[in-house]
């Protein structure tokens, strides 16, 4: 009885061990398993939006590419929506170095994984006035779906997030640039770790979208700053162009992870509007 007690002690204590050497931040998992959440211009469409891009992050040791899907369905028109998004399916390779690192335990250096489900409500709460911005509310649920949790690419763990966007713009009125418009983002994160520990983050990001007729040049510096402090502070710079018509747009964007998040991004897509799929109400 006394050795099968110590059995059970010291499998428990294996398990911890290599539980803790696992850190659940951004700086020791794939791109795509806790990036720092993306932000709008600060407000909500007229019409049902859906996106799909491809995504390229290299450098650092981790080449990984994969498709994203997100889809915004405005509930009530410009004042309420719902919001999701998912990376269908990512393929990856890493070095050897970022594979001891990140302590991976399937012994292969690269493979595919499917994303996990972001779902988003949105809500307007004020309208932008002479001297003050429009505010828009968010509440974000990350699910566990995604897999392939031993090659570090997702984590085995849920999350959630609750930010607040700010916009304001500035009206040029001329051929060139009709719009400067500045967007501040604030917020919490918080994620799932080891033993029922939770990692909270506060999060805050800033915008200048440069506009006219035909284009908007976006340039955003953002991140969030967990309390563990192991690789959990991502701050990023992403650049963004979009071309635009009137339900249909191209974009294509550069993303570089100053601290915490070790890739060059490239991303390109497009979204379309779409009426027959927006809500309707008499």
């Amino acid at each position: 009885m006394e050795k099968k007690y110590c059995f059970c002690f010291i499998f428990a204590a294996l398990c911890c061990g290599i539980a803790a050497q696992i850190s659940y931040s951004p700086a020791f998992f794939g791109p795509n398993a806790n990036p720092v959440p993306e932000f709008t211009d600060a407000t909500i469409p007229a019409l049902t939006t859906v996106k799909l891009s491809g995504d390229c992050y290299t450098g650092f040791g981790d080449n990984t590419v994969n498709i994203t899907f997100t889809a915004e369905i405005p509930l009530l028109s410009e004042r309420l929506s719902f919001k999701l998004w998912i990376n269908m399916l990512e393929s990856y390779k890493v070095t050897q170095a970022v594979y001891d690192k990140r302590n991976m335990t399937e012994g292969s250096l690269s493979g595919t994984a499917a994303g996990d489900f972001y779902i988003q409500t949105r809500i307007f709460i004020l309208s932008e006035k002479k001297y003050t911005p429009s505010v828009i509310l968010n509440s974000t649920l990350k699910t566990a779906s995604g897999n392939n949790f031993q090659q570090r690419r997702y984590f085995d763990t849920p999350g959630y997030y609750f930010d607040a966007e700010f916009g304001k713009s500035i009206r040029l009125y001329n051929s060139l640039l009709s719009e400067i418009r500045l967007v501040a983002d604030l917020g919490f994160f918080c994620w799932e770790t080891t033993n029922s520990v939770q990692n909270d983050a506060p999060m805050y990001g800033g915008k200048m979208i440069l506009s006219n007729d035909l284009f908007d040049v976006e340039n955003t510096l953002s991140g969030y700053s967990g309390w563990i402090d192991n690789g959990d502070k991502p701050l990023i710079y992403s650049a963004k162009i979009n071309l635009k018509q009137p339900t249909f747009n191209i974009f294509a964007q550069y993303q570089y992870g100053i601290n915490d998040f070790p890739y060059h991004h490239i991303r390109a897509g497009f979204s379309l509007c779409l009426e027959t799929l927006t809500p309707k109400y008499k």
